[in-house]
């Protein structure tokens, strides 16, 4: 078992490694939509050259909404700028994240500060952003998501009815291995206490209230089972990069039109 948080209508997991499987990233796992909290707009993707950008504005703050696509429930371990949203450490995907419930969509809507807060993500300039103010400049200007998905457990077999002519020798085997799974029940529970890793990080914008609570999630594999990547600028960065296209301009028509000349106006 290992411990998790949950943050507002979803879960903080602070998972580890688990068996190993095969990542797939043929099946879509979540949709992930950057929304500008000023305006309400949700921000349109633009693709070039294999990437996936959005366009911010500075100043403007934003949260990033996950949606589940699948009926069982997945860990969300999501990044900006290279660092982990949650602990504030520079991120990798088998670090604490986001639990999704069965379909479930949840807004992040900044960097975890405690059990009860966020400090809220804002759009800013480079030199301000809390990755280059924490000496972490080389991968600001992207988003990701590593998702996993969650390690089936078999339900426990049904019990066998005993016959009643067996009743009195399953009792006393039963007592006779009591002593046995006592001490196993306490092993078990000794190993299923985790203590939560360290919280880090300072925010970018001003404290918001998102209180936590704990959960428990096991992941499938040790890989992602998909990863989600937004790159993002301010839009004429990207105009002038050429992922956002400029409107063309209908080039002057030399014979728009048939008829008699009217008189101008005024």
């Amino acid at each position: 078992m290992k411990l998790v948080t949950t943050c507002l209508l979803t879960t903080l997991c602070f998972a580890g490694l688990s068996a190993c499987s095969t990542p797939s990233q043929a099946t879509r796992l979540v949709d992930v939509t950057v929304i500008d909290r000023l305006t309400g707009e949700r921000l349109p993707t633009y693709r070039h050259a294999g990437k996936t950008w959005i366009a911010g504005t500075p100043g403007h703050e934003y949260s990033v909404e996950l949606r589940s696509l699948q009926s069982a429930r997945l860990l969300s371990v999501m990044s900006v700028d290279g660092i982990n949203v949650l602990s504030g450490e520079s991120a990798g995907s088998q670090q604490s994240g986001y639990v999704l419930s069965p379909y479930q969509s949840a807004s992040i809507s900044g960097w975890r500060k405690s059990m009860s807060d966020v400090a809220k993500f804002v759009f800013t300039p480079l030199s301000d952003s809390y990755a280059a103010r924490t000496g972490r400049p080389a991968n600001v200007g992207v988003i990701g998501v590593a998702v996993f998905r969650e390690r089936y457990v078999p339900p426990a077999p049904v019990a066998p009815m005993v016959a009643p002519q067996a009743a009195h020798s399953a009792a006393k085997a039963e007592r006779a291995s009591s002593s046995l799974a006592d001490s196993a029940g306490t092993a078990a529970r000794e190993s299923e206490s985790v203590t939560p890793q360290k919280k880090i990080g300072t925010g970018h914008g001003e404290r918001e209230y998102a209180p936590t609570t704990y959960t428990a999630f096991e992941r499938a594999g040790s890989q992602p089972d998909a990863v989600v990547t937004l790159y993002y600028d301010s839009r004429e960065n990207l105009i002038a990069q050429g992922i956002i296209p400029q409107r063309r301009h209908d080039s002057p028509n030399p014979f728009p039109g048939n008829g008699f000349v009217p008189d101008p106006k005024g």
